[in-house]
């Protein structure tokens, strides 16, 4: 069956986007199922934008009715606040400005009770350095979607490395671009493509971390 909310939002349909949100909040579907019938939409948006049947103002306009969704969903998620020791750093890896699916993933991630730190976007190596060190973060989020910035995450994991930080850290990618070839050239530990996969990443991270701690 179609997705109406995918849909109502790859049209740029603002009211009937919110309308639906709504109908399906009433009808208890999930937050995530919420957002991720939303992001597709924006995602065939950006699809048509590359084909040159929408402009930037699209583009930008996809976004902005994302944003009102999130704020629809607020009021409605339950605040997690057993997780406040786990801290995450997250950023867009240097050279890339794109936001949206990071924004997204921070935006669960918080609701769900984790302390995470958004460093923004086009964010140096040695920057993810300098906050995982400060913050004694224990996951570490790369958002990318232009490839020819994948190398700058390896440098990141590289650096890691050499900063002594490595065994402490989980590192997690995330974005179009990114597989299973990408996260062994990187060195990450992990990688998703979609909001759903990502908080399973996450939440896997977490239980693993608590099963270590029962053992010592």
């Amino acid at each position: 069956m179609e997705d109406e909310l995918q849909r109502a939002m790859a049209d740029l349909d603002e009211d009937e986007t919110l309308r639906l949100v709504e109908e399906r909040i009433l009808a208890g579907y999930s937050s995530v199922e919420i957002i991720e019938s939303c992001r597709r939409g924006v995602e065939i948006v950006g699809e048509k934008y590359s084909d040159s049947h929408y402009y930037l103002s699209d583009l930008i306009m996809s976004e902005e009715i994302l944003k009102e969704v999130m704020q629809a969903l607020e009021p409605h998620i339950p605040i997690n606040n057993s997780l406040n020791g786990v801290s995450i750093v997250m950023g867009t890896i240097e050279g890339d400005i794109h936001d949206l699916g990071k924004n997204i993933i921070i935006y669960l991630l918080r609701s769900s009770g984790f302390q995470v730190h958004d460093l923004g976007v086009d964010v140096r190596p040695e920057r993810f350095i300098q906050a995982v060190s400060e913050t004694k973060a224990s996951i570490l989020g790369i958002s990318v979607l232009l490839s020819f910035c994948i190398g700058s995450i390896k440098k990141v994991v590289d650096l890691l490395v050499d900063a002594g930080l490595r065994d402490q850290v989980k590192v997690v990618i995330g974005g179009y671009p990114v597989n299973q070839q990408v996260k062994e050239f990187t060195g990450a530990d992990f990688y998703a493509n979609d909001v759903t996969e990502a908080l399973r990443i996450y939440r896997q991270i977490l239980e693993l971390d608590e099963g270590m701690s029962k053992r010592f």
